[in-house]
């Protein structure tokens, strides 16, 4: 262990890492700013009202989302808050930023995209019936993922809704977008691999080897999909025709308590955030080399 980064006085619900520069935020209402090569906290971004549960960093500045409903805009070079956006009227749980505009979601079932330099929101994206917990952005198309099982698919010069992605049966935890293809695991045990343009449904990873529980986390290139699980295993798919390839972990625990949280893979590695709910299996980063 290198650093610890010490100063929060309560739980980091979300972080983002640029170059030597962490951002973090916490429910102590707090976001800092930390230098990883020294350990040292640079700025401590105060604001907010209630835990901040979401953040988005894109160059020098980021974008904060709280459960006391607002947005602010951070620039972390200085430590300021420039921007607070208000209109949602409930926690706000996922935001992405591309450094022009702010697209945000919340559990009031909104959408929203802003233009955060005039603090104005262009777009409220309804359809949405229930919770909105993941977002996906790449400057043309808004993808959104809700507790009301669907996935919706919008025009964010527009703001219509393009298309509704339905097949999974319960909450999207979390989605990745690339080109045109979407991918998205759900607490239904499932993946689906989506086409954004048409609206169809490419494939599902499913079948005897399936994950048994909810899916926590996923990331694809265009070979593999690779996804973690509630199950306690990270399995490997083909990402053109859906087929399981194998299991990269599989915990003794799972099944009985342990978890894989978190994932992120490079071409060679493969590092898990392995932990669970009642004991069963420490809490630990396990690393896979596959060069």
């Amino acid at each position: 262990c290198m650093r610890t980064l010490s100063g929060h006085t309560g739980g980091v619900w979300s972080s983002q890492m640029s170059d030597n520069l962490i951002v973090s935020g916490s429910t102590d209402r707090m976001l800092r700013v930390w230098n990883a090569t020294t350990g040292d906290c640079i700025h401590t971004l105060y604001g907010h009202t209630s835990t901040v549960r979401c953040l988005h960093l894109h160059g020098k500045k980021v974008v904060s989302g709280s459960r006391d409903a607002t947005l602010r805009v951070w620039d972390i070079t200085s430590g300021f808050c420039e921007h607070v956006l208000v209109g949602h009227v409930a926690a706000v749980r996922c935001v992405q930023y591309n450094g022009k505009l702010v697209v945000s979601g919340a559990y009031d079932y909104m959408v929203k995209v802003w233009n955060p330099d005039r603090e104005e929101c262009l777009h409220t994206l309804q359809g949405h019936t229930n919770r909105v917990y993941s977002l996906q952005f790449d400057g043309v198309h808004v993808v959104s993922g809700s507790l009301d099982t669907s996935i919706r698919v919008w025009d964010v010069e527009t703001g219509h809704c393009r298309h509704t992605l339905m097949g999974h049966q319960s909450l999207t935890s979390g989605m990745e977008l690339k080109n045109n293809i979407l991918i998205s695991g759900n607490a239904d045990s499932t993946v689906k691999v989506w086409d954004i343009l048409t609206g169809q449904c490419l494939q599902t990873l499913s079948g005897p080897h399936k994950h048994r529980s909810a899916v926590t986390c996923l990331q694809f290139n265009n070979k593999f999909v690779v996804t973690s699980s509630d199950d306690g295993t990270v399995k490997l798919w083909d990402v053109k025709t859906g087929d399981f390839i194998r299991n990269l972990v599989a915990l003794d625990s799972g099944g009985s308590g342990g978890v894989v949280w978190r994932i992120r893979a490079s071409d060679t590695k493969l590092v898990c955030a392995v932990g669970s709910r009642n004991g069963t299996e420490e809490t630990k980063l396990m690393v896979l080399d596959f060069d």
